[in-house]
């Protein structure tokens, strides 16, 4: 099977976006201070390795239907659709709200283009299942970090 055009791109899409979130996630990463800086040190190491897991996947399944991954800097700065991560140090519990709707962007990306993933390749969709399920089980593991037990939890608004 080889890509049409649009499956193509939905797929760059979602890689476009994996990228950015690894960079930015190592950013935080590398640069977060503050309560709890060890627990979301190692937090940040796991939804490193899992966006990473992603993306190659992505890019791996792009080359096995006859498509093209960019994962090049200009392109990824170019067309994500994650707003821009700020340098410096981050609190911890700003880098909980900050990595926290990255995972989310990612996973609208992902649901975006998920139905015409589908149309023409199920397989394809598959990655895009497994990639939503964890990437929203990380969001919440995170964001647990600086709720409280009060929290409405079925208000996103609340968190």
């Amino acid at each position: 099977m080889k890509a049409s055009p649009t499956l193509a791109s939905n797929l760059q899409m979602v890689l476009t976006d994996l990228i950015e979130l690894h960079l930015q996630a190592k950013q935080a990463h590398w640069n977060i201070v503050g309560t709890n800086f060890r627990d979301l040190h190692l937090q940040l190491d796991e939804i490193i390795a899992s966006v990473r897991l992603f993306a190659d996947q992505t890019a791996e399944r792009m080359r096995a239907l006859h498509a093209l991954p960019d994962g090049r800097s200009r392109t990824v700065a170019a067309d994500t659709r994650l707003d821009e991560l700020t340098g410096g140090l981050i609190s911890t519990k700003e880098a909980v709200k900050l990595v926290t709707a990255r995972l989310e962007r990612t996973v609208k990306t992902m649901r975006d283009v998920h139905d015409e993933v589908d149309e023409e390749d199920p397989t394809s969709a598959d990655l895009l299942h497994a990639g939503i399920e964890r990437l929203e089980q990380l969001a919440w593991m995170v964001n647990a970090e600086t709720m409280t037990p009060s929290t409405a939890v079925t208000d996103p608004a609340a968190t």
